[in-house]
C-alpha cells in the first residue's frame, strides 16, 4: 500500500483515538482533510470560521475530557491566526496539538506566497516557539512518522502543553514506508511520585498545623486529583481556596469551600489564605493575578506561612514565594502518599467542632452576605450578579461553562457556583477575549450529554461570535448568555479607578450615545434560538425555552454598566501609577514597599 505522509498521519490520529480534526483546509494544508476523506466514520473534521477559534475549541475540550485534539491551518496567515489560542494554551498547560502547512522545502527563502521569509526562511516555526511546549519542522516525508509520535507524547506527558509541527507541502504528498507503531499516541510511564522523605514532612507539617490552607489550582483538575484533594482537606480541617483555573476541583457547596482568592475575589478566601500557617499548593503558579501582585497580607504571608507546593514542573518551586517543602510528582499521586502520610500520624480531625471551622463558616457567610446585595437586586438595568443567580437556577449541577475575559469572567467566577471538576473553563492564566464561544463548542463536542453554557460579555463576544455559525450548521445544542452592556466595562472600571475618567471603552456613537448591536436577532439569522432579556425575573423561563430546542440557542441579557456599591473593593492589583497623579501615585508607591516575593 502507497500511504503518504498526511495518510499516516490520519491513520496515526485515528490509532491514538483523537475524535476530532479541527481548523480550515486552506491550501497549504489541502492534503489532510483529503486523507481523513476516507476516514468520516472514525474522525470528524470541524471546520471554524477563524484559526484561532481551532485552538480554543481543542482547549476546551482537552480541559473538559483529557482528550487533546488536532488542529490545522494553512501557511501564512492561518497559521499566525493560531498564536492566541496557543499562548491561551500554553499558559493555562493544555494539551493541543497545531499542524501546519510550510514552503516547499526546496523553495523555502523564496517568497513563497504567505511565506515568512525576510529575516528566516520559513520563519513561522520562530513565531510559534514562544507559545509551543516544543515544535518541529517537517521537510521530508521519512521525518513524519518519528515527529507525529514525539508530538503526541510531548503535549500529554509531564506538564501538558500546546505542540506545534509544520510540514513542507510537497513533504505532506511524499510517501512513508514505515509502518504504524503499536503505541501510538499512547505513553508508557505511569504516575510520578515525589521523594517519599519529603512528602512525610509534609505530611508531619500539616498534621501540625493549627491553620492549614489548600490552595487548587488548575493542575490539580487536570491530573484528575480532585477527590483526593478534598479527602485531604476533609481529614485535616483544612478550607480550600481556588484559582480561576481551580474553580471546580471542591464542589462549591462543600462545607470546607472557601471561594476564590486574589486580586478580584472573595474576602474569604484572601483572608483565610493570608492567615494560614501551612499552606499546601496544587498546581497553583502563584501568577499576580492569584496573588494580589504579591503584596503581603492581601492574599498570602509567605513567610511566616510556611508553603508546600505540589507541581510537575520543578522550575515552579521558589519561583514566586520560598518553597518550604516542594513536591515534584503528579498531583493525584502525591495527594494519596500525603493521605496515607496524615492517616500514619494522626486520626481524622473532628474539624466540625473546632474553632477554625467556626471562623471558616463566619468568613464565608460574611463574603456572601456583602454579595448578596449584587446578587438579589431588582435593579433595572440588573446586575451581572443577578443575572449569574437566575442562571444557575435553571441550570442543572453538571452544566459546564465557559468564560473568555472580562468583567463577566469576574462575575461568573465569584457568582456562578460549579460543583464538579472540568465543569467551569476560563482563559484564567492569559486572560484572553474571545475564548468563550469556541470553548464552549469544544466542551460540548467532548461531553454531548451535559449542558454546556458559554457566558460572555458582549466585548468578548463580539471577538469570535461568528463561531456561532458552526453550532447552527452541525445542529449542536448549547447555550450562548452575552452579558451585553455597551462595552469594556472591567477596562473601564480599572481606568475610573485610576484616572477618574475613562476612554474609548464605553460603545458610544458621535452623538454620545450609546451603541450596541442586538444580537438576538443577529443570533436568530445565524439559525440560533434567541431572545433578549431585560427583567432579570425571566432568565429562567428563558433558559428553559433555550433548552427545550433541538439546536443552539442565545440569550441576550441587558445588564448594568455599574451595579449598586457594596463597599468591596477587593485585594490589591498592581496597575501602575502615573507620576502627574501626584496623591495617587503616592498610595501605589506605598502599597508597591509591601511587594513580597523572591
Amino acid at each position: 500500500m502507497t500511504r503518504t505522509a498526511m495518510q499516516y498521519i490520519a491513520e496515526y490520529m485515528i490509532k491514538a483515538g483523537t475524535p476530532y480534526v479541527v481548523g480550515i483546509p486552506g491550501h497549504g494544508i489541502w492534503q489532510l482533510p483529503d486523507a481523513l476523506y476516507d476516514h468520516k466514520d472514525e474522525i470528524q473534521i470541524i471546520s471554524v470560521m477563524h484559526e484561532q477559534s481551532a485552538i480554543h475549541l481543542a482547549d476546551a475540550h482537552y480541559r473538559a475530557s483529557g482528550v487533546p485534539l488536532v488542529t490545522f491551518t494553512s501557511i501564512g496567515p492561518g497559521a499566525t491566526n493560531t498564536i492566541i489560542g496557543m499562548a491561551t494554551a500554553f499558559v493555562d498547560s493544555s494539551a493541543v496539538l497545531l499542524i501546519t502547512g510550510g514552503p516547499h522545502s526546496y523553495m523555502k527563502g523564496h517568497s513563497v506566497m504567505q511565506e515568512l521569509d525576510r529575516n528566516h526562511w520559513s520563519d513561522f516555526p520562530r513565531v510559534a516557539e514562544g507559545v509551543s511546549k516544543k515544535h518541529w519542522e517537517i521537510t521530508s516525508a521519512e521525518q513524519v512518522p518519528f515527529v507525529i509520535d514525539r508530538a503526541y507524547k510531548t503535549m500529554i506527558s509531564g506538564r501538558p502543553g500546546p505542540v506545534h509541527i509544520e510540514i513542507a507541502m510537497d513533504a505532506q504528498a511524499e510517501v512513508v514506508s514505515t509502518e504504524l507503531p503499536q503505541s501510538a499516541g499512547k505513553l508508557h510511564v505511569g504516575k510520578i511520585h515525589p521523594d517519599p522523605s519529603l512528602a512525610q514532612k509534609a505530611a508531619e507539617l500539616l498534621t501540625n498545623a493549627s491553620r492549614p490552607v489548600i490552595v487548587a489550582g488548575g493542575g490539580a483538575i487536570s491530573a484528575n486529583a480532585c477527590s483526593e484533594l478534598v479527602k485531604l482537606a476533609e481529614y485535616i480541617g483544612a478550607p480550600v481556596v481556588t484559582t480561576y483555573n481551580g474553580k471546580g476541583s471542591i464542589s462549591e457547596d462543600h462545607e470546607l469551600n472557601a471561594w476564590s482568592l486574589g486580586s478580584f475575589s472573595s474576602t474569604s478566601g484572601n483572608s483565610l489564605a493570608s492567615s494560614a500557617d501551612v499552606l499546601l499548593s496544587v498546581g497553583c503558579r502563584f501568577v499576580d493575578w492569584s496573588a494580589s501582585s504579591y503584596k503581603k497580607g492581601d492574599t498570602y504571608s509567605i513567610p511566616p506561612t510556611k508553603l508546600i507546593q505540589i507541581d510537575l514542573d520543578p522550575m515552579e518551586f521558589d519561583k514566586n514565594y520560598p518553597t518550604e517543602i516542594g513536591l515534584l510528582g503528579d498531583a493525584q499521586a502525591t495527594l494519596s502518599d500525603l493521605l496515607i502520610g496524615v492517616s500514619d500520624i494522626e486520626k481524622p480531625l473532628d474539624y466540625r467542632n473546632g474553632k477554625y471551622f467556626a471562623e471558616i463558616t463566619r468568613l464565608k457567610g460574611e463574603w456572601d452576605q456583602a454579595r448578596s446585595i449584587l446578587r438579589n437586586s431588582d435593579s433595572i438595568p440588573m446586575t451581572q450578579q443577578r443575572a449569574m443567580t437566575e442562571l444557575r437556577k435553571a441550570l442543572d449541577r453538571r452544566t459546564i461553562v465557559t468564560a473568555g475575559a472580562g468583567l463577566t469572567q469576574h462575575t461568573t467566577l465569584l457568582d456562578f457556583p460549579v460543583y464538579e471538576p472540568r465543569t467551569h473553563m476560563s482563559s484564567g492564566g492569559f486572560s484572553t477575549m474571545g475564548f468563550t464561544v469556541p470553548a464552549a463548542i469544544g466542551a460540548k463536542l467532548a461531553q454531548p450529554d451535559r449542558t454546556v453554557v458559554g457566558i460572555a460579555g458582549d466585548g468578548d463576544f463580539m471577538q469570535t461570535m461568528q463561531e456561532i455559525a458552526v453550532t447552527a450548521r452541525l445542529d449542536m445544542q448549547i447555550l450562548f448568555v452575552v452579558m451585553n452592556n455597551s462595552g469594556w466595562i472591567s477596562i473601564r472600571d480599572g481606568q475610573l479607578g485610576m484616572f477618574g475618567r475613562s476612554i474609548e471603552t464605553e460603545f458610544r456613537k458621535p452623538d454620545g450615545s450609546d451603541y450596541t448591536p442586538h444580537f438576538s436577532n443577529i443570533a436568530r439569522e445565524f439559525g440560533l434560538y434567541s431572545e433578549r432579556i431585560h427583567d432579570p425575573n425571566d432568565i429562567v423561563h428563558a433558559v428553559k425555552r433555550s433548552l427545550a430546542t433541538d439546536g443552539p440557542a442565545l440569550l441576550e441579557i441587558m445588564v448594568a454598566r455599574s451595579g449598586p456599591d457594596v463597599g468591596y473593593t477587593g485585594a490589591w492589583w498592581d496597575s501602575p501609577v502615573p507620576a502627574y497623579l501626584t496623591e495617587q501615585r503616592k498610595e501605589y508607591l506605598k502599597s508597591k514597599k509591601e511587594i513580597q516575593f523572591l
